[in-house]
This record gives C-alpha cells, sequence and structure tokens, in this order.
C-alpha cells in the first residue's frame, strides 16, 4: 500500500492507545427454585430467565415451591438483575435434589444448575450471586460451589437441616471453597400467602443484601453488619455481645460461620468464606480477585490477535495501571499496578505469540476485630490547682 503511486492525500488510521476497562457488572443473582404452580410459559423448566421486573416474576411464579418467596425475600433488599432456572419439584428430597443438582440431556440441553453456565450465552448477563435457597443440603451447596467457580461467582449456603450451632461447625468443615459463605440459622418473616410468621431462608434474603450492597457500596464491602430488610426474628436462640466473644455468634465466626444478630437491626454477622487459604479468609477478598480477573481479560479481546509490537504491551499495561488508578481512588482496592516482566517475555515466548503481563493488587480487609486500650492514669490531676483559677 505505501508503495502504491497515488497522486492526493492519504489518511491512515492509527488505533493505538489505551482502552478504557469497564468494571464487570456483579450484582447479578443466579437462583435455582422450585414452582409447581408457575406459568410455564414464563418459566420453562431447566432454562436459564433473565428477570429484570421482581414484582411481575413474583406474580407469575405462583404458589408453592420455593421461587416466589425467594423473589420476595429479594425484592425486599433490592431491584436487581435475577438470572432464574426453575426445576420440577420431584416427589422426594433426593429426586428434587436430582432435578437441581442437573447435568446435560441427550440433546445436549444443560439442565438444573448447569443451566447457570449458560446464561451468559443466551442472556448477555453472567450471574456471580449464587444460591438455591431452602433447597441446598450438603449435595446441592457442593455442586453449587463447583459452579461458583466456574462461574467466577460467590456462592451462600445454609448449614442445611441443622439444629444446633455444634451441627452447624461440623456442617462447615465440609467446605473448603473460598467461593462459599455458610450461613446459620434462618431469619423469620411475615408470610403473606400462608398469613402468618414462619422462617425465611437466610441464602434468601443474603443474595437480595449481597446485591444491594455491591450496588449501594460496592464488592469491596462483606455482607456483615448491615441491616437487613423485611425480617423480624431469627429462628434459633444465639448469644451475641460486641465485646465478648465467648458468645454463641463467636463460636460460630471462629468457625467461619457467618451468623444473625439483632442490634440496632436484623443484621448478618461475619465475613468469612470457607477458603483453607488465608489469602482468601474473607469474602471482600474473595470477590475482589474474581471481580479483577474478570474485568481485566474481558477489558482486553480487542488486543487478541493484534500484531506485537512494543507499543501494544505498553498499551495494555497502561490501560490496566489507569484502572488500578481508578479502583484506588474510589477505595475498591488499596493499590495495585501492572508491568511487563522480561523474563518471562524471552524472545522465544513472544515468538510464539504469547505475551505475559504481570499485576498485583491489595484488597480491602473488613475491621473485623477492633481494639481500643484503655489505662487510667494521674496526668489529668497535675494541673488541677490552676484549672480551678481559670
Amino acid at each position: 500500500m505505501a508503495d502504491q503511486y497515488h497522486h492526493g492525500v492519504r489518511v491512515v488510521e492509527i488505533n493505538e492507545g489505551t482502552r478504557p476497562i469497564r468494571t464487570v457488572s456483579t450484582a447479578v443473582i443466579g437462583i435455582v427454585a422450585t414452582a409447581p404452580a408457575a406459568d410455564e410459559t414464563a418459566w420453562p423448566l431447566n432454562t436459564p430467565i433473565l428477570v429484570t421486573d421482581l414484582y411481575a416474576a413474583i406474580g407469575s411464579a405462583g404458589a408453592g415451591g420455593t421461587l416466589r418467596r425467594t423473589l420476595a425475600a429479594i425484592v425486599a433488599e433490592t431491584r436487581a438483575l435475577c438470572v432464574v432456572v426453575r426445576v420440577e419439584e420431584g416427589l422426594d428430597e433426593e429426586e428434587t435434589t436430582a432435578n437441581i443438582i442437573g447435568g446435560v440431556s441427550p440433546t445436549g440441553q444443560k439442565l438444573g444448575m448447569q443451566a447457570l453456565t449458560a446464561a451468559e450465552t443466551k442472556l448477555g448477563v453472567k450471574p456471580r450471586i449464587l444460591g438455591v435457597p431452602e433447597l441446598d443440603n450438603e449435595s446441592v451447596a457442593a455442586e453449587l460451589a463447583g459452579i461458583a467457580q466456574q462461574l467466577r461467582a460467590f456462592a451462600y449456603i445454609s448449614a442445611f437441616d441443622c439444629e444446633t450451632k455444634e451441627e452447624a461447625n461440623m456442617y462447615r468443615e465440609g467446605f473448603g471453597q473460598r467461593e462459599v459463605m455458610v450461613i446459620w440459622p434462618n431469619f423469620q418473616a411475615f408470610d403473606v400467602d400462608a398469613e402468618e410468621t414462619r422462617p425465611l431462608s437466610a441464602v434468601a434474603k443474603a443474595l437480595g443484601h449481597r446485591a444491594r450492597l455491591d450496588n449501594n457500596i460496592g464488592w469491596h464491602k462483606t455482607l456483615s453488619n448491615m441491616p437487613v430488610n423485611g425480617v423480624t426474628g431469627i429462628t434459633k436462640d444465639l448469644s451475641w455481645d460486641l465485646q465478648n466473644p465467648a458468645t454463641d455468634a463467636g463460636y460460630l465466626n471462629e468457625a467461619d460461620i457467618t451468623t444473625l444478630i439483632n442490634k440496632a437491626g436484623f443484621r448478618f454477622w461475619g465475613s468469612r468464606t470457607c477458603s483453607a487459604d488465608p489469602l482468601f479468609a474473607f469474602e471482600s477478598y474473595t470477590r475482589t480477585a474474581q471481580v479483577l480477573a474478570d474485568t481485566i481479560a474481558e477489558a482486553h479481546l480487542w488486543a487478541v490477535d493484534k500484531p506485537m509490537h512494543p507499543s501494544l504491551a505498553r498499551d495494555i499495561i497502561e490501560g490496566v495501571n489507569a484502572k488500578f488508578r481508578e479502583l484506588t481512588r474510589r477505595g475498591y482496592i488499596l493499590g495495585g499496578s501492572a508491568w511487563f516482566d522480561p523474563e518471562l517475555n524471552s524472545p522465544e515466548v513472544l515468538k510464539s505469540g504469547k505475551l505475559f503481563i504481570d499485576y498485583d493488587y491489595t484488597p480491602i480487609p473488613p475491621l473485623e476485630d477492633l481494639t481500643f486500650q484503655q489505662r487510667i492514669t494521674d496526668q489529668y490531676l497535675v494541673d488541677f490547682a490552676e484549672r480551678i483559677s481559670q
């Protein structure tokens, strides 16, 4: 092109420079539920459905099952996008569990909670806050943890059927994933359909509460210690004291279980995941890692298959660092930076079409343990006489 004869003016468009990086959407809830009386046109089985109007969805969910109650619990907290997979209610718990866990049909359709992994392709959104309220027995919870890992999402599960805090502690020992938080016990709330106060899934409230915090504060704030809407009680009598760890709540938190308290409103109390790695002990640590990974990766589709000039690597690094400066300024992380490592990017590596960009970051820890050191002193008696004459 450059050697071609031309008598006139040429314009060559140069598309170099940094690109703005948009943070991925985090407040998208993923639910698996039953609704035997639901409108089958609106709620086909084993199909991810995008819900943008929660009130309309509640109206078409029908009585019975778990879908209507779950959506009502969420809408009391926030109006968030929800991806819902309705499954058939079985004749017993085992059949229902099989329907929830799902699999793949002979025609290739993903069934049960596996359908959540098809949501981004079908609906254009990825669910990142996952739960199966009221039906998350140990088998369901274990499968949900795997789905959360695939989607880089976070799953809230109950200590299912546990009657005591000791049973809840033993239940929690069955999980070691950083993408999982165990909650025990449940809330109580007035059920309009039943016309009575009855237990309300804490997982259902956690889904809506998490989405509300993401929208109002950010994904760097943990679930803990924020008032929950629309609940009137807790299903178990638990002791809690702000200054004394030797309580039921302290016992549960020490076991990495998020519990419920009533102090200036009902609240979740606890920020810990089930992670065996202390680097991801807090819910906010895991979600920060997930959000940064997806945000940075998905923002660089434009760079794949472009000619790999040094300017391309420079543009990528400058774009990532600009995003880190923005997130630091807005209080989502304490800091972060990206760089080019010559040792990793040898001529042989670059020749093969590969490029390694390193980056690090520091997530914001929650203030979990605040200690005041109180001392008694005579210091303020020294000038007692002088202060009288003033």
